[in-house]
């Protein structure tokens, strides 16, 4: 079984999925896939292909300054689209690998862009997390140490999404809902 959980930044995707881990016993596992697009940025061939895109400017420290270019792609669909074509053919290799490693467990896949990506269609289950602006804010500025002006960077660039295509909705993160949505997978 694959559950596909989406939202925004700050909207507690991780959190659900290490609770949905709690409450089965192990019995799943978690692919975070932004943590596999920001390790897909310490390979040197994409290090190369992103320097021959974006310039000498996002390397700090001989390694992508992960802050640098997210100021460069939120500020612009075509930025973000030359970085999801460098990027995207490895983030799938290993995405594929985590699929194939753990088919035999409930695996979570936890992604912003999921319900865009050919992944969305493969997952059994879809739980959206709807929740209010503020909270999300606050939550991303703690969380990864940045201003209320790069949050609202990464909002702008941020889908939008059809709660249509969602089994689930969920404006909160409230452990009993948590529970409860639980006994229903």
């Amino acid at each position: 079984m694959i559950i596909g959980i989406c939202g925004k930044s700050g909207s507690g995707k991780s959190t659900l999925a290490n609770q949905i881990i709690k409450l089965t016993n192990n019995k799943a596992v978690h692919l975070d896939i932004d943590k596999v697009g920001h390790s897909i940025l310490l390979l040197p061939k994409v290090k190369e292909e992103l320097i021959n895109s974006f310039g000498e400017s996002i390397i700090k420290e001989n390694r992508v300054d992960r802050k640098k270019l997210g100021e460069i792609v939120f500020n612009s669909r075509n930025e973000m689209d030359k970085l999801s074509d460098i990027t995207w053919k490895y983030m799938q290799i290993e995405i594929d690998n985590f699929l194939s490693h753990h088919k035999d467990k409930i695996i979570i896949l936890d992604w912003l862009l999921l319900p865009i990506s050919k992944y969305f269609d493969m997952c059994d289950i879809k739980i959206l997390l709807d929740i209010q602006y503020d909270i999300r804010k606050q939550r991303a500025m703690k969380r990864d140490n940045i201003t209320e002006k790069t949050f609202n960077l990464r909002e702008k660039a941020s889908i939008s999404f059809d709660e249509s295509t969602f089994d689930y909705v969920l404006k909160t993160n409230d452990p009993k809902e948590i529970k409860r949505l639980i006994k229903l997978l």
